[in-house]
């Protein structure tokens, strides 16, 4: 089998853990919304929320049940959130991180550990965070801009940007209008998949690393997402995925 078993089976292997780490990353945020009020998204808006993304995610519907089961069955599991900001070495690369954790202390040691390692800076409440706007992002297969505009006024969805780059179209809106625009684009296109849906934080401006700088920012993402209490990771390094000799 040789060399090309062993990389298949390491694509393999990243794409199962890529997995595991999205849907424990729905799970906690399902059981913290079924927890915050009735355990049935036809009671609780929030719930209903962040089910509908979790679908538009391919989450399966297995792994959102057993967070609303394990809510219903009054479990000890209490998640709250937390939100940290940094600097990447050399200070031009920012990143915003969203976690949900039942032990703060824990959570901060080991962020401060990836950060550490990354020889990359831990910053304060709202260091970098005035760089970045808030906003729900969308990414279909769809090209026309003038329909999916209208369905979307008609809708009344507080509408910021739509983008269209070789035939996929990123929509981004309020965040608080997230699902009201996924169902609006789902009335337009009924077979619609969503390849991406989520409330996130865009950076105003993007930087592009070269070479240690790169390299360890690319660790440091990398440690963040090894690390269980993160949720997401924002940043504004736009080539962060090129390869570093």
């Amino acid at each position: 089998m040789g060399r090309h078993f062993e990389v298949r089976a390491a694509s393999m292997a990243k794409t199962a853990a890529a997995k595991a780490k999205k849907y424990s990353r729905y799970g906690k945020e399902i059981l913290v919304a079924a927890k915050s009020g009735v355990p049935d998204p036809e009671m609780n808006a929030a719930l209903k929320k962040v089910i509908e993304r979790a679908k538009a995610n391919q989450v399966p519907a297995d792994v959102i049940k057993r967070a609303i089961d394990k809510a219903k069955g009054g479990t000890n599991e209490n998640y709250a959130p937390a939100t940290y900001e940094g600097f990447g070495s050399g200070g031009a690369a920012t990143i915003i991180i969203d976690c949900l954790t039942d032990n703060a202390n824990r959570t901060i040691a080991d962020l401060r550990a990836c950060f550490n390692k990354s020889h990359a800076k831990l910053g304060v409440s709202g260091c970098v965070s005035f760089n970045y706007e808030h906003v729900g992002l969308i990414s279909i297969a769809y090209e026309d801009e003038e329909a999916m505009m209208d369905a979307l006024i008609m809708a009344e969805v507080d509408l910021k940007d739509i983008e269209v780059e070789d035939g996929q179209m990123t929509i981004t809106v309020e965040p608080t209008d997230l699902n009201k625009a996924q169902d609006a684009i789902a009335e337009l296109i009924p077979d619609v998949n969503f390849d991406i849906m989520e409330d996130t934080m865009l950076p105003n401006e993007y930087v592009e690393l070269e070479g240690e700088d790169l390299k360890l920012f690319q660790r440091l993402v990398t440690l963040l997402d090894d690390v269980d209490d993160v949720q997401q990771v924002y940043h504004n390094v736009r080539n962060i995925n090129d390869p570093v000799e």
